[in-house]
């Protein structure tokens, strides 16, 4: 099981000091990342994506199918204006995602947090010390969204994504 996890901030200075302490809470054991990102919403209201490519990968079958799958889980919350807008391989893994814990109303709030000048922390999980990493951050205030995709709900996302067939 995943936790996927963002942080709003009032502007991005706070959001990249939220993102070194979260690379510092890996390096302690707080938190085992397989995603990080800051995404910063700009004056004019266009959304920027940083994202970590060095973080490893551990919860799905391949590293490759890791990043797309993070890549389409950012995609979907900051970048997608409208699942109408998507192919029908996307609008598919779109819909999985939705039904996993994505659903409009997470992703309406995850926009609410980029309003322009406003930037995020996505954190992308397989292990936390919940108590410890909410007290390290707490400091810098923020906004906590929080859902999960289960094993299995990764399981057939990397599936789709790499287009094999599930076992039985």
């Amino acid at each position: 099981m995943s936790d996927l996890i963002i942080i709003g901030y009032d502007n991005a200075q706070k959001a990249r000091q939220a993102e070194r302490l979260i690379q510092d809470l890996e390096r302690k054991h707080v938190v085992a990342l397989t995603g990080l990102a800051v995404v910063a919403a700009d004056a004019n209201g266009h959304t920027y994506v940083d994202t970590h490519d060095d973080i490893p990968r551990r919860t799905v079958a391949t590293s490759a199918t890791a990043g797309a799958l993070w890549g389409l889980v950012i995609g979907m919350l900051f970048l997608m204006p409208a699942l109408g807008l998507l192919g029908a391989a996307l609008g598919g893994l779109a819909g999985k995602l939705s039904q996993s814990g994505l659903d409009k109303r997470f992703r309406d709030r995850a926009h609410e947090l980029l309003e322009p000048g406003k930037a995020a922390v996505v954190v992308m999980t397989t292990q936390l010390s919940e108590d410890r990493f909410a007290a390290a951050l707490e400091p810098l205030g923020g906004t906590v969204l929080k859902t999960s995709l289960s094993q299995s709900d990764e399981h057939e996302l990397a599936q789709q994504l790499v287009g094999t067939p599930q076992a039985a």
